[in-house]
């Protein structure tokens, strides 16, 4: 069977207009409907196999769920480097929000400082979604023991009237200011942010069971 064979099987029509309406900017078409862990069991089903050596050259695909089976795979490269070079093959063709944020190779937690300048490079992209993934990337594995200030100020530079790339920081800022509140709390105080993403990633700051009340009452004051 071919993954698009073994996506069909899983394919259903209100869950295809569901996920639609979440992901407007592609073609309705070019959406099965299958859901995420089906997705992911078909990722481990082939894992490993000639099959999905096979696949993750086929680029481009079709079909929205290929491209979520395609990032699944590349997660669970065990390979630092291979997984690199799969998932630099891969960003070009990523063309929305969910291909970008599901999938989190497991082996660049264990390879920070290799990641590192990979991370400021995909951040610089032009590409809306390698550089949404390469801020997704900083605020998974750098807001902890390895972060440092000035990441704050590599996703505080990208600009742009993308609604998926200001999101993007403004969800940075709100986790950071979780994490690292000292530090990321700064740039909206002195509101170093684009307009938007200033007030954006209060909201979703505020929202947060991360943030503390006390907190969340002192950035209210700078929507």
């Amino acid at each position: 069977m071919t993954v698009y064979e073994r996506l069909v099987v899983c394919c259903n029509e209100k869950y295809r207009d569901f996920q639609s309406k979440l992901v407007p900017n592609i073609p309705k078409e070019t959406i099965l409907g299958v859901k995420t862990p089906d997705m992911r069991k078909i990722a481990k089903k082939i894992k490993g196999t000639e099959e999905a050596q096979e696949f993750l050259t086929e680029l481009p695909h079709k079909y929205y769920e290929e491209n979520l089976v395609h990032f699944f795979l590349i997660a669970m490269i065990g390979d630092f480097d291979e997984c690199v070079k799969a998932v630099e093959t891969f960003l070009p063709y990523v063309d929305c929000w969910p291909v970008c944020d599901q999938s989190s190779p497991k082996v660049f937690k264990k390879n920070h400082g290799k990641l590192l300048p990979l991370i400021k490079k995909w951040i610089g992209s032009e590409h809306v979604y390698t550089a949404r993934f390469g801020i997704r990337m900083l605020m998974n594995e750098f807001l902890g023991e390895d972060f440092k200030p000035e990441y704050l100020e590599w996703v505080a530079a990208v600009k742009g009237e993308d609604y998926y790339i200001k999101m993007m920081v403004a969800w940075y800022f709100a986790t950071a200011m979780a994490k690292r509140y000292d530090e990321s709390v700064i740039y909206i105080e002195e509101r170093r942010l684009e307009t938007w993403t200033h007030k954006k990633a209060i909201q979703k700051a505020v929202e947060s069971f991360r943030v503390s009340d006390e907190h969340k009452e002192y950035l209210k004051a700078f929507r």
